[in-house]
């Protein structure tokens, strides 16, 4: 993925192959979020203009650089991790210790693809938080990318509740659904930010 060209990366997630899919889509709308907020920094850094603002800006930048990184990442090991569930179902069930064999790797598949796309909900979130830390000392010319940013980490963290939740559903423990269940609620909790971020630039903008 790191190496394709986007137009190639999307033939395949057009094509017929089950991945990339979702989950990876969501990985890489977070990815696109935090360079959008890569991109914020970099042209408000070093103005005389937003120099109150250098310091945290800085900062942002390192944090935003991570989680593009992170995300991306996270985008790989979605296909991987989903080709280990398609893997487990096709084992020989031919037998009862067969059976009982299966139904264990199947079960452990489940839970292992749900920690990706939980993992890209959490990114979003701190992607979406990261908007908003930058908001105020943005450089103005490009505020609507704030937005942007913390738009597209919405939309990824959605995206990553989905595929956790399709997950879920077919897990068994309740143990591991719960808590794979409060930890994604816990990164859900940014949607509200995100939209507080974007009504607040389209305030600014129509001002």
């Amino acid at each position: 993925m790191r190496k394709t060209t986007i137009e190639d990366w999307l033939t395949d997630l057009a094509s017929e192959l089950p991945a990339p899919g979702g989950g990876a889509a969501a990985g890489m709308n977070a990815a696109t979020g935090a360079a959008l907020v890569s991109m914020v920094c970099n042209l408000t850094i070093g103005k005389p203009k937003f120099a109150e603002h250098e310091e945290v800006m800085r900062e942002a930048l390192a944090e935003a650089e991570r989680l593009r990184a992170e995300a991306l990442q996270l985008a790989e090991d979605d296909a991987e991790a989903f080709s280990g569930v398609v893997a487990a179902y096709k084992l020989p069930k031919g037998t009862d210790e067969e059976k009982a064999a299966r139904t264990a790797a199947i079960q452990a598949g489940l839970a292992e693809a749900a920690e990706v796309p939980l993992a890209v909900a959490k990114v979003s979130a701190q992607v979406i938080r990261l908007s908003g830390r930058i908001l105020d000392g943005s450089n103005p010319n490009v505020l609507s990318d704030v937005a942007v940013a913390a738009s597209s980490a919405k939309s990824a963290l959605e995206s990553a509740a989905l595929n956790v939740d399709i997950n879920l559903v077919s897990i068994k423990d309740a143990e591991v659904r719960e808590r794979l269940a409060s930890a994604l609620n816990e990164s859900l909790q940014a949607k509200v930010q995100a939209e507080a971020i974007m009504q607040a630039v389209a305030k600014r903008i129509r001002a």
